[in-house]
């Protein structure tokens, strides 16, 4: 297997490196940029690279642009030439391009589904959504096995994929702003900031270790450690009276404009 990542940047990077820890070999990954220096790191890790984007698509059976928005147009017009609709597969990681211009951009019968990581594939941790443009049920399941090599995969339709990348994509960030904000508490407290950190890292991987586990409901596993009138429900009732759970809706209904 083969797999072109057009675009080196931290997203780029991190699903190649993903793809590493998933068991691809990193010589069947190519990544572009568009100048050689910012490719050196990823030669040095194994990686074959390259600066003309034509060039690394062939032959790759999936071929993903991971560049800003305002440059997709320009790579699509690139590579559109030289892609093979009965070997290949076209995957947008930019959610912003929307899929009647990615059918505009590539005409024909070429496979495109939009696939949104986020930057937690580096550690093969991402949760990542899978939606199709135009493909078969085979096409997506062969893309969601690659997908499935540096995270958690969630398929939605199209009408839901901007909330999907709001609550994954952006939402990595939302999480570590959290975290942050648990660490400036902690110290203020008088923890530490090495050990405030490791610790509220811990705290927040524990929790979604115990969602996984348990198949539950957060706030079930909430009532678990609320006893009456301790000190937990005191901290939950202080931060929704500062509009904890409105401030994070409203953050992600902003991460879909």
């Amino acid at each position: 297997m083969k797999i072109a990542i057009l675009g080196a940047g931290n997203l780029g990077g991190a699903v190649a490196r993903g793809l590493v820890r998933g068991g691809i070999d990193a010589s069947c990954v190519t990544l572009t940029a568009a100048h050689a220096a910012s490719l050196e790191k990823f030669a040095a890790e194994g990686f074959a690279t390259a600066t003309d984007n034509a060039a690394a698509v062939r032959g790759a059976d999936f071929v993903c642009i991971a560049v800003k928005p305002w440059i997709f147009e320009q790579v699509a017009r690139e590579i559109a030439p030289v892609l093979d609709a009965d070997t290949q597969m076209l995957v947008c990681m930019a959610p912003g391009i929307p899929a009647a211009k990615l059918e505009a951009l590539f005409p024909g019968s070429l496979p495109i589904a939009y696939v949104i990581p986020n930057t937690a594939a580096e550690v093969a941790a991402s949760a990542t959504i899978l939606s199709p443009v135009r493909a078969t049920a085979a096409q997506m399941d062969a893309l969601e096995a690659l997908t499935d090599r540096f995270g958690k995969t969630f398929r939605l339709d199209a009408a839901h994929m901007m909330a999907g990348t709001a609550t994954t994509s952006c939402g990595i960030a939302y999480a570590l702003r959290y975290i942050r904000a648990a660490v400036e508490g902690a110290v203020e407290l008088g923890i530490p900031a090495a050990t405030a950190l490791q610790a509220v890292s811990a705290t927040v991987a524990g929790a979604a270790a115990l969602l996984d586990a348990h198949g539950s409901h957060p706030e079930a596993e909430i009532d678990k450690v609320t006893t009456p009138g301790g000190l937990t429900i005191k901290g939950l009732n202080a931060m929704e009276e500062g509009g904890f759970t409105a401030a994070v809706v409203s953050g992600l209904k902003a991460g879909t404009k």
